[in-house]
């Protein structure tokens, strides 16, 4: 135990993980803002956590400041926010009016047995020694469609949008895109897949991968 915490907490302090931690300390404030209706100032933190999750990565690159902690406290903070984004979601419309958003608010659950799939197999992996896999290209295009559209829905969708008295999305538009959403999340999720069984491949002597 000890060595994998070692292994983890080598050469942590840097300007990536640091985002990454703001990030999850914001993700509580988000939460209560939005459902408290300070819709404006839940938008601008979730932007905010949008953005800084885009230059986290390139800032970690460019001044060589990946990390082994880095790798599995980014994701974390990703699926923190799917889930606080996807729960609010889900209780919001639950309590709609409109008996079509209500039956729709279901689907964000989707969001959250993905992410609760994805952690705690990868707290598994990483008991027995293994590395989480790290997001491939569908992972990054889910996660960039999740963040575009759940931004737009909050601040221009039906009965939630910080900016409904400007404009509201009309309720088919913002269900065609969730349901994109789920569908590049869950071709994400499966993406993972082939790798996961590599690694118990060679690990275990597994066919092709026996040693």
């Amino acid at each position: 135990m000890k060595e994998k915490l070692a292994y983890y907490l080598e050469n942590w302090k840097t300007i990536p993980n640091f985002i990454s931690f703001v990030r999850i300390l914001l993700i509580p404030v988000f939460a209560v803002l939005f459902y408290m209706d300070y819709t404006v100032a839940a938008f601008i933190i979730l932007a905010a956590s949008g953005i800084s999750d885009l230059v986290d990565g390139k800032i970690a690159r460019k001044f060589n400041q990946i990390s082994n902690l880095g790798k599995i406290l980014d994701p974390i903070a990703d699926k923190l926010t799917v889930f606080a984004i996807a729960i609010i979601l889900f209780l919001r419309f639950n309590q709609a009016d409109n008996e079509s958003l209500k039956a729709f608010s279901w689907v964000f659950l989707l969001f959250i047995l993905k992410d609760i799939i994805m952690l705690g197999f990868g707290l598994f992996m990483i008991c027995l020694g293994m590395k989480p896999c790290a997001a491939e290209i569908y992972g990054k295009l889910a996660t960039t469609a999740f963040y575009t559209f759940m931004a737009l829905i909050m601040a221009i969708g039906p009965e939630v949008g910080a900016f409904r008295d400007v404009f509201v999305m009309p309720d088919k538009v913002m269900m065609t895109l969730v349901i994109i959403s789920v569908v590049l999340t869950f071709i994400a999720f499966f993406s993972y897949i082939p790798d996961v069984v590599r690694q118990f491949a060679e690990r275990y002597g597994w066919g092709k991968y026996k040693k």
